[in-house]
């Protein structure tokens, strides 16, 4: 992320080759026939595919307006933007900058009132931002990290990637194919945002590999659960705790960096594993 006030990093060459080439991309993305999108942008079909065949040149307005009909998040705007010559419209600002302060007491509240249970922020590729002391309390227990080690929070650590990595969550994470396979989606959405050489598209590649085993999944005798969610299943020293997650995002931003932010709240399945976390934290506190 970049620095305070800053426009977000993005380059004309990046993820798409030029405007046109995007507006393509994101009216077939979203289903609509060139017609359609000029019914809905108000802009004549004739401007469309002008457009889109590059014998015309967009304005700021309406890369704006096409850009919220097109329901395009707002990183992409400003790729869409540069691709066209323009400024980016929205900034990224980092999550320490003062013009955010009212935004991090407000995930700082959120993440305070899940206790005793875990909870993380998170930007779009599942990099942890903040998490709550229940959180860091679980990871030091899974990884056999130091006590009172914090969680870092800079966005170096990926969610993702500590969960599926051998040598991170995994041995602990009982159904981990499938929540392996839930947690890609979402970066496949990224990605498929994106378009083509985006970082969501590299983490990606980077992750698939992690998700794949060879090894036959033993299911005999296996207790099947009818249960309205996929429970997130951790085993260790002869503890079994299943936990169930929402994801909340802010509303209306008018900033990349909000945009792209996800409160992950950890909530338990069952009765045994809402009263380990609340020993844990008497024993803690």
């Amino acid at each position: 992320m970049q620095a305070a006030g800053s426009a977000a990093t993005v380059s004309r060459e990046q993820y798409f080759s030029d405007f046109s080439a995007a507006l393509r991309y994101w009216r077939q993305k979203r289903g609509y026939s060139q017609l359609a999108l000029s019914s809905m942008g108000v802009v004549s079909q004739r401007h469309i595919s002008f457009l889109e065949s590059g014998r015309s040149q967009p304005s700021r307005e309406l890369i704006l307006k096409l850009g919220v009909v097109l329901e395009i998040p707002l990183r992409q705007r400003n790729i869409m933007l540069l691709a066209a010559g323009f400024a980016p419209a929205y900034q990224e600002r980092h999550l320490s900058d003062p013009e955010l302060a009212a935004v991090r007491r407000a995930l700082e509240l959120m993440l305070a009132q899940q206790a005793p249970y875990p909870a993380l922020v998170v930007d779009r590729l599942w990099n942890l931002h903040m998490s709550n002391g229940p959180a860091a309390s679980l990871m030091q227990w899974l990884l056999d990290l130091p006590p009172g080690q914090s969680l870092p929070g800079d966005g170096a650590v990926n969610v993702i990637r500590l969960m599926l990595a051998p040598e991170g969550m995994r041995p602990y994470l009982v159904n981990w194919r499938e929540v392996g396979a839930d947690m890609l989606h979402w970066i496949q959405r990224e990605a498929m945002s994106d378009g083509p050489a985006s970082p969501a598209t590299s983490l990606l590649a980077e992750l698939l590999p992690l998700s794949r085993d060879d090894t036959p999944e033993d299911t005999a005798g296996a207790e099947r659960q009818v249960l309205p969610f996929l429970p997130v299943t951790l085993a260790k020293d002869g503890v079994e705790l299943k936990l169930f997650t929402t994801i909340a995002t802010l509303g209306t931003p008018r900033d990349v960096t909000v945009h792209e932010l996800r409160v992950e709240s950890f909530f338990p399945a069952d009765d045994a594993t809402a009263e380990w976390f609340r020993q844990r934290a008497a024993a803690s506190g």
